[in-house]
């Protein structure tokens, strides 16, 4: 498809003597020519990131692109890099919006002739956008049957899934790691239409950004799915791309998203195991709040080991004080916090008083108030290591 795009921009831009680019409809770019005249930073923008900023889609959208019949002007935005006003065509099937096809304002206002040129090249646009639909959509299908296998419970069904990946070009070889997005407070609930929505906008932002084959994704009732590819990323390359995910679906969902990072595997026939630590951290980082929005499995700590063992067990075998320090501060929180923060500082009062912004001699009474309330001795090291391990189990099942 793109390459019959580009033959399409080549030809209408050398027919005009124009910029020519076409954009799909969340304005990321498809094909454009090479031109001598002026082009802006947006532009620049579009064609090394492929992308360009949420609000200069706005505009884009805002200036009536998205209800055009015919030709349309967006106007300059120079705040967003947009200095050069464009005259846009919507491609469009069946009243089904594909696309637009651009022209730069600054190549000279367009005549008639120009316009008729620009319009049977949209619906030469629209035929080859609309094929590539149908068959993308066969291929995604394809896709999303081979990546459920992929995480099966069956060791089977995922070595044939591996392979077909592979022999369908539908994914490259090498070490694969798996990252895993949800959104909202609660676990294992199937999400709304709209956060499923913002799941796959922004698992798909992420794949623009990486090679072809090199990702594949999937959406969940709960969760979403980003398997990559790869001879091993640098630490900083997955981090970008987990900050990609969580700031569209953020912008998208209007609610928290939290990722989690599953460790490198050797090939996508292992990818369960990194899915299934990627699914731990995102869903022990969406309980404990404490870790951030993207935590890697291998950083989990304590609540790693914590989160191996059942929600039941763990409840049944919380530390009596922390449950006491609980009920006495009826939703609170003041004793409860205090206690684990001294205990998070190991000790160290000076810290722990600044950090909850509260004098030294409050902070000592918060502390003997906590002991009688939750029967334990704080300068006992066996009671500072139940009652530490208590507060972080009761983060991970949900009392705090």
């Amino acid at each position: 498809m793109v390459s019959e795009l580009q033959r399409l921009v080549d030809s209408l831009g050398a027919r005009l003597g124009r910029s020519v680019a076409i954009d799909d409809p969340g304005i990321r770019l498809l094909a454009y020519n090479s031109h001598t005249g002026r082009i802006d930073g947006a532009r620049l923008e579009s064609i090394l990131r492929r992308s360009v900023s949420p609000e200069l889609v706005g505009h884009v959208h805002g200036s009536g692109a998205l209800t055009a019949a015919g030709l349309f002007t967006v106007p300059s935005r120079p705040d967003l890099g947009f200095d050069v006003a464009r005259v846009g065509m919507p491609v469009r099937y069946e009243g089904a919006l594909l696309g637009f096809l651009w022209l730069l304002l600054s190549d000279g206002p367009v005549t008639d002739a120009q316009a008729a040129a620009v319009r049977q090249a949209a619906d030469s646009a629209a035929l080859t956008l609309h094929r590539d639909f149908l068959m993308g959509e066969l291929s995604r299908g394809r896709e999303r049957e081979l990546v459920r296998d992929l995480i099966s419970a069956d060791a089977e069904l995922r070595a044939e899934a591996a392979r077909w990946l592979i022999e369908e070009e539908l994914a490259a070889a090498g070490p694969v790691r798996v990252l895993v997005a949800t959104v909202g407070p609660e676990s294992g609930q199937p999400l709304g239409e709209q956060d499923r929505l913002a799941l796959a906008v922004g698992l798909e932002q992420a794949r623009h950004r990486l090679p072809p084959r090199s990702a594949l994704h999937l959406e969940r009732p709960d969760h979403g799915i980003l398997v990559w590819v790869q001879q091993v990323p640098a630490r900083a390359e997955v981090e970008d791309l987990a900050g990609v995910v969580h700031g569209r679906v953020v912008r998208e969902s209007g609610k928290e998203c939290w990722i989690g990072i599953g460790e490198s595997c050797p090939g996508l026939a292992q990818a369960h195991e990194s899915y299934g630590e990627a699914k731990r951290a995102a869903d022990v980082a969406r309980i404990v709040k404490v870790l951030g929005p993207v935590v890697w499995r291998a950083e989990l700590g304590v609540y790693g080991l914590l989160a191996e063992l059942p929600a039941e067990r763990l409840g049944h075998d919380l530390h009596p004080g922390v449950r006491r320090l609980l009920e006495h501060d009826a939703g609170k929180d003041a004793l409860a916090t205090t206690v684990e923060k001294f205990l998070d500082n190991a000790g160290d009062v000076k810290r722990t008083a600044a950090e909850l912004r509260i004098h030294r001699a409050s902070l000592y009474y918060r502390l003997r108030k906590a002991e009688e309330v939750a029967r334990i001795d704080l300068s006992s090291g066996d009671d500072r290591l139940t009652l530490h391990l208590g507060f972080k189990v009761a983060r991970l099942i949900g009392l705090r």
